[in-house]
């Protein structure tokens, strides 16, 4: 019976694994993290090959982004996610691998590698090969740093992958890693049939010396347990603890506890414990003597049964002689058959042992344990139940005994929390998916948050257009309405403006209607008025010649009493208005009179 072993179905990530790994890439944003402010030139991105490759090896604990964030470099977005996706990927399979503690943190180490080509390939930094080898670490899943021989050489195996790893920083290729995977898989088939082969040997071996083990337990516990607190003769004593000791042994082992050898061997032992006790069998001389006659023939019989051979010669010799001297009445020197001629060592418990439930063995059996917390813990496989001792028989899980541990004590120590079942263990290709899965999922949901922000953002600019467009609006419509206002009031002004010119007009009209009309009133008979009926032309004078009150007509005529021309009084006035009439005083009748005397005088000379 040997540990059975899980097959890893992990390969190379798939085409959503890929996908995944490139999104979060390109598309995470983790709070805290060295992120460049903004997008830097190729030129400018920090060479960090140097710095994860001293950290391999020196094989650091520490997280790459705690790394990245020690120093004052610029760091591409890229390597930042690649740093932060390997630190996840590496701290869930440290606490989910199942591995021993010391074991899981040398290989989270490699997230300095992963981050390094995650960076340069994305989801090609995990190789088929490299996937499948961290997946077959579970075959030491019962691995325990306790300085073995097998302990040390699964160490020294990952010295070699110190080196591996080393060789592929300086070469920037993977072939070192992928020599150093194919070699461990071929080692690990190797040491599959090994182990197998070791563990059959181990179980065969185990079972035949557990069934030797019961049966002198059952043989010294049956010996104790008639000796007990009894004082018999020494030769009764060195024949029960020597010769009957080694039949009772024979019975149990070859033919059971259940069989009707040991009970007829058991029952023996009490009749010479009896026979030889004067504590027991002094009060009962008669009974005695009859045991006696019996008891050498019975002890023969079932040695010879028992042994396959007859009992040795004189071994009864002893007895006999004690028998002989206790019916006479003789007193015999007594001893403590448990001390003589050795102390015996015996457990009561062995004649009545616990045997588990099928269906609890079945639970419980082929399954790896644990004691102990972190790095002190021991790992042990519960390789097989013995069932004639009641013995649970651990390994390594290499076909290496670890020790045996009866079931009782096995069942104490599981009660009391002291030994537990190793949980089952999480391959860290399911490690890989799982962490992959449930980023890609985050960095989904900020894109759709950056989107959803974004679509905001642009909702919140043309809310703000449009306001800016309402206010411009609406400062456009006040200014218009001041406008207006402004030129309403202006309008006002105007039209006051205008109304008081033409009040102003019509006040100057009536006054220069009323002068007019006072001045036509005041026309005399013989009066003179100037008309000019053209702009262009003299003004002609004419005189009243005549004044027609009922018509309210005025006739004028020129100065030779010619060309009559008549106005009515509202025409007149209306001339002068117009300044195309004018009514003449007594200085223009005077110029007149000057005129035409001094006409008359160069008339006269001539």
């Amino acid at each position: 019976m040997s540990e059975p072993r899980k097959k890893s179905g992990t390969a190379s990530p798939g085409g959503a694994l890929s996908g995944g790994i490139d999104a979060i890439l390109a598309g995470i944003r983790v709070p805290d993290l060295p992120y460049p402010p903004g997008k830097l030139a190729e030129g400018d991105v920090s060479d960090w090959r140097p710095l994860m490759a001293s950290c391999w090896a020196e094989q650091r604990d520490e997280r790459v982004t705690h790394v990245i964030r020690s120093v004052n470099l610029d760091w591409s977005v890229r390597q930042v996610n690649a740093a932060y996706i390997a630190d996840r990927i590496m701290d869930l399979f440290l606490k989910t691998s199942g591995l021993h503690p010391e074991l899981s943190r040398r290989i989270a180490r490699l997230r300095f590698y992963l981050a390094w080509r995650m960076n340069l390939e994305g989801p090609r930094a995990f190789d088929p090969d490299l996937v499948q080898w961290l997946d077959g670490l579970q075959e030491w899943r019962g691995w325990s740093n306790t300085g073995g021989r097998s302990g040390k050489a699964l160490l020294d195996q990952l010295q070699s992958l110190i080196v591996a790893v080393s060789a592929t920083f300086e070469d920037e290729g993977i072939a070192a890693l992928k020599r150093f995977c194919e070699d461990w898989t071929t080692d690990a088939r190797k040491r599959e049939a090994q182990v197998e082969k070791l563990s059959r040997r181990l179980l065969e071996t185990e079972q035949g010396a557990s069934r030797q083990r019961y049966a002198d337990q059952i043989a010294r516990a049956l010996l104790g347990r008639a000796l007990q607190n009894r004082r018999l003769p020494e030769p009764v004593a060195r024949f029960l603890r020597d010769n009957w000791y080694r039949l009772l042994k024979q019975a149990a082992w070859s033919s059971g506890v259940d069989s009707e050898e040991l009970r007829h061997g058991s029952k023996l032992l009490e009749w010479l414990v009896w026979a030889g006790d004067p504590a027991l069998s002094d009060k009962d001389r008669n009974r005695l003597y009859q045991v006696g006659e019996q008891l050498g023939d019975r002890v023969a019989d079932v040695w010879q049964r028992v042994m396959s051979e007859p009992l040795p010669a004189g071994a009864l010799d002893g007895i006999e002689s004690v028998l002989v001297a206790r019916l006479r009445g003789e007193s015999v020197d007594l001893v403590d058959p448990l001390s003589t001629p050795a102390p015996l060592t015996w457990q009561s418990g062995w004649l009545s042992t616990t045997k588990p439930e099928p269906e609890e063995l079945e639970r419980l059996a082929d399954r790896w344990f644990v004691n102990g917390e972190g790095q002190k813990q021991e790992r042990r496989y519960f390789f097989a139940f013995l069932e004639d001792s009641g013995e649970v028989l651990w390994t390594n899980g290499a076909g290496v005994k670890l020790g045996l541990q009866g079931w009782v004590e096995f069942k104490k120590e599981m009660d009391a929390g002291l030994l537990r079942p190793l949980p089952e263990l999480t391959a860290f290709g399911k490690v890989l998916k799982d962490t992959v899965s449930v980023l890609a999922d985050v960095c989904e949901k900020q894109r759709k948050q950056r989107e959803r922000a974004a679509q905001e953002a642009r909702a919140r600019a043309e809310a703000l257009r449009l306001q800016r467009e309402a206010e411009a609006e609406q400062r456009r419509a006040r200014e218009a309405e001041r406008e207006a206002e402004l030129a309403r009031q202006r309008e006002e002004i105007e039209q006051k403006r205008i109304a008081d010119e033409e009040a102003e007009r019509q006040r100057d009209l009536r006054e220069r209607t009323l002068l007019a009309e006072k001045q036509v009133a005041g026309i005399k008979l013989g009066g003179w008025i100037t008309v000019r009926a053209e702009p262009e032309r003299d003004p002609q004078r004419l005189k009243l010649a005549v004044r027609i009150n009922a018509s309210r007509k005025l006739v004028f005529v020129d100065r030779l009493g010619l060309n009559r021309q008549e106005f009515l009084e509202s025409d007149l006035v209306q001339g002068i208005l117009e300044d195309r009439i004018r009514i003449l005083g007594s200085s223009a009748e005077f110029d007149d009179t000057l005129t035409r005397v001094v006409g008359r005088i160069r008339v006269g000379r001539n």
